[in-house]
């Protein structure tokens, strides 16, 4: 039994050693603040998928259906761009930590922000457009 337990341990640790190339195993905080912060972006992410489902079943009475796919579909995509990009950052940072180098600059955020600027745009614009 101890056998299966250790071949489990060394190919996680192989897949580790591929995935982190190397370094020294960081503070366990850094290591789970690092967690934290790939778990708060996978949450914006989920919060904009519901967004992007909320807009299309419910905004019917609201928005041209052109519009409301448009929108729907920019916040879906936004969300399946900052899950993927947050995956790929909790492992730039991890990379980082281990070797002692400096931080990767946060990419996301920008695009978060710009993101939203353009779905928040649309609706700028609709709203005028409407009221006219």
């Amino acid at each position: 039994m101890d056998t299966a337990m250790n071949d489990d341990d060394g190919a996680r640790r192989g897949l580790a050693r591929r995935l982190l190339r190397g370094g020294a195993e960081p503070d366990p905080r850094f290591t789970l603040a690092n967690e934290r912060t790939f778990l708060a972006w996978i949450r914006t992410s989920l919060a904009l998928m519901a967004g992007g489902i909320a807009v299309e079943a419910f905004t019917t009475a609201i928005f041209e259906p052109q519009l409301r796919t448009a929108l729907a579909v920019l916040l879906l995509l936004l969300a399946m761009i900052i899950s993927s990009l947050a995956c790929f950052r909790w492992l730039n940072v991890e990379r980082a930590m281990r070797h002692g180098t400096p931080l990767p600059l946060p990419f996301l955020a920008p695009l978060l922000a710009l993101g939203g600027s353009v779905v928040a745009a649309v609706v700028v614009v609709f709203v005028l457009m409407r009221s006219s």
